[in-house]
């Protein structure tokens, strides 16, 4: 579904990404683990466009997105859950969703998208007319997949979902990738608590300073001496 062939991605002059080389299959879920700085969210902000890539190429679907816009990349069925959540604070929960289906005019289908994210967040029911901003930075987190399930994605890129958030929460949210996963969604996902992220990976890669080190399947990963050592202990 998505190949990332020699991507080389600057912030000015300073190299950020490396010569990356990334594969997702179709009804996978992928991850990327590393520290901070280490280039995971430049790699998803290079997927869906919101940085310039500056070599290499980035081919979804046998589409060669590299550098297509944002808004461009979202129509092709790519779906970005950016770090720190992003949502609209000012927006209720409804309008959030309604922000997320920003290229469906059917109503129907809009208010079936809706009810989907209140089978996986029944919270946000609740929350309807609440504003995002005087939310939990749990519920807010519900609220930002919602918003991107509302596109109906092929591809779902998840930034750090677990950030920030109680132990009981991540559980819960980690449930809920599974079990999009299960129903046939493709995820890429970045995420810091590294062994929550390869237990429900089929494949892992370990970036380094905008160099992928390591890559394999998840239990290989959890296994490997220098990934225990570096984000496991």
């Amino acid at each position: 579904m998505l190949q990332l062939k020699n991507i080389e991605t600057y912030y000015g002059g300073i190299q950020a990404l490396k010569g990356i080389d990334i594969s997702v299959d179709k009804g996978e879920v992928v991850t990327l683990i590393g520290s901070n700085g280490a280039g995971k969210s430049t790699t998803l902000k290079s997927i869906s466009g919101l940085v310039k890539v500056k070599t290499g190429n980035i081919v979804y679907n046998g589409t060669e997105i590299a550098n297509k816009p944002a808004h461009e990349t979202s129509l092709l069925g790519i779906a970005h859950v950016p770090e720190g959540r992003r949502i609209f604070p000012r927006l209720t929960v409804k309008e959030n969703l309604l922000m997320g289906s920003f290229s469906v005019k059917n109503k129907r289908v809009i208010n079936e998208r809706i009810e989907r994210a209140f089978h996986y967040f029944p919270k946000l029911k609740d929350r309807l007319e609440q504003k995002g901003g005087t939310m939990s930075g749990g519920e807010q987190q519900m609220l930002a997949i919602s918003r991107a399930l509302m596109m109906e994605p092929k591809l779902l890129m998840l930034d750090e979902p677990s950030m920030g958030l109680a132990p009981i929460i991540v559980e819960q949210i980690f449930e809920i990738i599974k079990e999009l996963n299960q129903e046939g969604l493709t995820i890429l996902l970045v995420e810091q608590n590294a062994y929550q992220a390869l237990q429900i990976a089929h494949r892992g890669y370990v970036i380094q300073t905008g160099e992928i080190k390591l890559q394999g399947n998840g239990f290989d990963l959890i296994k490997n001496e220098e990934v225990r050592e570096a984000y496991l202990a």
